[in-house]
């Protein structure tokens, strides 16, 4: 088992290059993104969003961004309901999977008063309360969108996303300039070594970069390399 306070289990998740970065959102639900990249009707795609929609109403008003969220956790379908949102932000009520078209056992939290739900089964889950939910893959999703260039894509699926990120890798006609993850390393205490470990070294395989790290050290923001000779 590896300690929460253990330095080694941040050392991978800290910033590789110094590049301008910019804070979106609260503290609870925002990320760091690369502004200079940041353009009037840019491409962003929000993964998993629950109650805090912060980070893309920030990206809306300052840059004019086109978000489309995807969410299929009934908190947050019936909190977005009750939303004025502007025209810019389109919302699904399904989520992403690494292999699954249709329905799939969504955990539902031990906390009541929690709001993210996930299809890992890990500490913070509950077992015993599950609910089938809609997910598709990352190119069924991309299918949804007006082109295949993602200025930024933002994904908080609370576990799931070390199964899903090789997905994202799938179509290689599919461009990610700025790819932002929360990591829940914390729902897997019993681990070894931190999953997120495996998961950056992927990332790096694909050529993407560190820019960015929450004062958590949860919330992670990549930058493709290609952006980044272009724009630094």
């Amino acid at each position: 088992m590896f300690r929460q306070n253990n330095w080694r289990r941040i050392e991978h998740l800290s910033a590789k290059t110094k590049i301008s970065k910019e804070w979106n959102g609260t503290s609870y639900g925002g990320f760091y993104v690369h502004p200079d990249l940041l353009q009037p009707s840019n491409l962003v795609v929000s993964i998993g969003i629950g109650k805090d929609i912060s980070f893309d109403l920030s990206l809306i008003s300052k840059y004019q961004s086109q978000v489309f969220a995807f969410d299929p956790t009934p908190k947050s379908l019936e909190w977005l309901a009750t939303q004025a949102l502007p025209d810019a932000f389109k919302y699904f009520g399904y989520g992403i999977d690494a292999s699954i078209n249709g329905h799939v056992t969504f955990y539902l939290p031990r906390d009541k008063n929690a709001v993210s739900a996930s299809t890992q089964l890990s500490d913070v889950m509950n077992e015993q309360d599950q609910i089938s939910v809609e997910m598709r893959t990352f190119n069924e999703l991309v299918k949804l969108l007006p082109h295949k260039r993602i200025s930024v894509l933002k994904m908080d699926i609370e576990g799931a996303e070390y199964d899903v990120l090789p997905s994202l890798f799938d179509d290689p006609t599919v461009q990610i300039d700025q790819l932002l993850v929360e990591f829940h390393d914390r729902m897997f205490p019993h681990e070894q070594t931190p999953k997120s470990i495996e998961a950056v070294n992927f990332l790096k395989e694909k050529g993407y970069v560190i820019f960015g790290c929450s004062i958590s050290s949860e919330e992670i923001s990549f930058i493709h390399q290609s952006c980044l000779a272009a724009h630094v």
